[in-house]
């Protein structure tokens, strides 16, 4: 025990250094807070009979903390600065990089880069994109951990269980991922794109999704100015180990095709916070302005939905309101659109849907329609029974067809199955009282050939 107190002097378990290496390898730098968060919230609900907020977080970090120190003692993490707000942060190391890739089972160029200006400047951008996972994925407590805590406690966690659920777990986010205009995912040229997070959870309808996040200090143009390079990286084809060619973000992540003749981007999701100056109201009108070749649809008349062949469908949020909503609320504006949308509805195409489901309704109907006509067009045709007068079963039907010549011919083709066998079992019966009859008069005529001889032998 006591050579394992040395090793890990503030007391961390190996699941506490394991939080803290999947989210740390995750996220790249992170407050103990928001480490406990994602891993432990559960222990959102706990010590709160404690006075002040402060108290209490310090209650409720603790142990994360202590792990964090452990992972510094072992070379796997360093200390990162300090927020703004006072918080200390945390980082990886490029050994604990390493030790995170193998937690998460993920190779080293699918870990990302870490953030620009990590732990200085109070690491302000780092924070808004970690606290963008934290809104999307919100974390369930574990109820069965809080039997013990106050009936408020208990209320409130019960309360976060059943609000609608976010999308997907902390392994299915990836951030500071490099998307090459040219180069390779290892090395990216000059003047590639690199996404701020990036999100697959297919089991939650996103089987890929971009984001960035702003946090109002940037021009409007410099935004935009980089979906000109995601539209470049989404143009990119290379050749796949198929030997196909195909878009290069195809190579390194799964999508379902559209269905039809679009070929629609990957959408990307900007989350602006209103840390900055700028309102974040006029930064997503400005983006959406400077960067309406890139998402503009054309209208559909006939069907009355807009098509988005080689556009970038881009929806623009708040933090405010993606911790309000989650992503199951209306807290989603797809530029060009008027509302706002729960995030599934933003980033798709719902009345694209609704009118490819009509045409498959349609379609099975005029279907359905034409087989009746073909089946009561065969009915008019099926054969009917010289003697009985009922149709012919399918079987029958085939037996007699002339055109099948690999079918043995059927004797009467005219009669049904039943009355072809009481057909041929008189004509069989005929056959039998015919020779009986013949055999009756060939008897009878040897008779009588018999006594005439005999009288000779006399």
């Amino acid at each position: 025990m006591a050579g394992k107190r040395k090793a890990n002097e503030a007391g961390s378990t190996n699941d506490l250094r394991g939080d803290v290496l999947r989210v740390l390898g995750v996220l790249k730098v992170a407050t103990a807070d928001q480490i406990q968060r994602l891993a432990s919230p559960h222990l959102t609900y706990r010590h709160t009979t404690k006075k002040t907020a402060s108290a209490r977080k310090e209650a409720r970090t603790a142990s994360h903390r202590g792990a964090a120190n452990d992972l510094r003692r072992h070379g796997l993490s360093v200390d990162g600065g300090r927020t703004r707000g006072g918080e200390e942060v945390r980082l990886l190391t490029a050994a604990g990089l390493a030790a995170a890739a193998i937690d998460l089972d993920r190779l080293p160029e699918e870990m990302g880069g870490m953030p620009k200006s990590a732990g200085r400047s109070g690491a302000a951008h780092p924070m808004t994109v970690n606290e963008t996972v934290i809104a999307l994925i919100r974390p369930k407590p574990d109820l069965a951990r809080l039997t013990e805590q106050p009936a408020e406690a208990q209320a409130a966690a019960r309360a976060a269980v059943d609000a609608p659920d976010g999308i997907g777990s902390i392994t299915s986010y990836a951030t500071e991922v490099a998307l090459p205009v040219k180069g390779t995912w290892k090395n990216p040229a000059i003047g590639s794109a690199r996404a701020d997070v990036v999100l697959t959870a297919p089991e939650g309808g996103v089987p890929l999704l971009f984001l960035e996040a702003d946090n109002c200090t940037e021009d409007a143009a410099l935004i935009a100015a980089k979906f000109d390079k995601y539209a470049r990286f989404f143009k990119r084809k290379e050749r796949d180990t198929d030997g196909i060619e195909k878009p290069m973000w195809r190579t390194r992540w799964s999508a379902p095709e559209w269905e039809g003749y679009e070929r629609v981007h990957p959408p990307v999701l900007v989350v602006f916070h209103h840390v900055g100056k700028r309102s974040a109201k006029n930064q997503m009108a400005k983006v959406a302005d400077l960067t309406r070749p890139h998402w503009h649809g054309k209208w559909d008349r006939e069907d009355g939905y807009h098509s988005y062949d080689g556009r970038i469908p881009i929806v623009a949020t708040t933090l405010e309101l993606l911790r309000e909503h989650g992503p199951a609320g209306p807290a989603f504006w797809r530029f060009g659109r008027t509302e706002r949308q729960p995030l599934l509805d933003a980033i798709g195409n719902p009345r694209r849907d609704a009118a490819l489901a009509r045409r498959r309704a349609e379609a099975r109907e005029e279907q359905q329609r034409r087989e009746m006509r073909e089946a009561a067009a065969r009915e008019a045709r099926r054969p009917v029974c010289a003697d009985c007068g009922h149709k012919f079963t399918d079987d029958r039907w085939a037996a007699v067809d002339i055109r099948d010549w690999s079918q043995p011919r059927e004797t009467h083709p005219h009669l049904c199955e039943d009355c072809q066998i009481w057909a041929v079992a008189a004509e069989q019966q005929a056959e039998a009282d015919e020779r009986e009859r013949q055999e009756q008069d060939a008897e009878q005529a040897a008779q009588k050939g018999g006594g005439w001889f005999s009288r000779f032998r006399t």
